[in-house]
């Protein structure tokens, strides 16, 4: 019975290991092994937290204002449509340092993605930064603050390290 289960859980973490990326996931996990920033956004046209980041004016004033970052707006859930249309409606389609890209789906209830470039997916819109194949901050359950997405950004620019602090109780 033990050799039965065994053999159950090997295959179920094959299974799970064999999971193809998507083109648009594996165009993600090559982008942000880029020495500079990469800002990847899960979202969808039809989600009203989405559009009410739009509509603000908040992406296109990030990506304006931060011509050196790269964003990755990546529609999901959305049966393989990119949303283009939207993101030219709110001027961000056509940024030099915009890449747009769709899941493919068709992916609705059980069968939707739980997972995104090894990162897990369950709420849009979600936010990642990316910096030299590190994730710097996850911004995963909602709309983006954009003050706070920028200071994100001009944390992440910096490089730093604790080696020259004392350790805890040397002093």
């Amino acid at each position: 019975m033990l050799r039965f289960g065994l053999s159950i859980l090997l295959a179920v973490v094959a299974a799970n290991s064999l999971r193809a990326e998507s083109p648009a996931e594996q165009k993600v996990l090559d982008a942000i092994k880029s020495p500079e920033l990469s800002v990847v956004h899960l979202w969808a046209p039809w989600c009203s937290n989405c559009q009410a980041e739009l509509r603000s004016g908040g992406w296109l004033k990030m990506v304006k204002d931060n011509p050196q970052v790269k964003f990755y707006f990546v529609s999901v859930w959305n049966d393989g449509e990119d949303g283009r249309a939207m993101l030219q409606k709110f001027q961000i389609a056509d940024q030099p340092n915009v890449v747009l890209l769709a899941d493919p789906g068709p992916r609705k209830g059980e069968n939707k993605i739980r997972q995104f470039a090894v990162m897990p997916l369950s709420w849009i819109p979600t936010t990642w930064i990316y910096k030299g194949g590190n994730l710097r901050y996850a911004l995963n359950y909602g709309e983006v603050r954009f003050p706070v997405l920028q200071q994100f950004l001009e944390d992440s620019k910096s490089e730093w390290s604790h080696k020259d602090e004392p350790a805890i109780g040397s002093q």
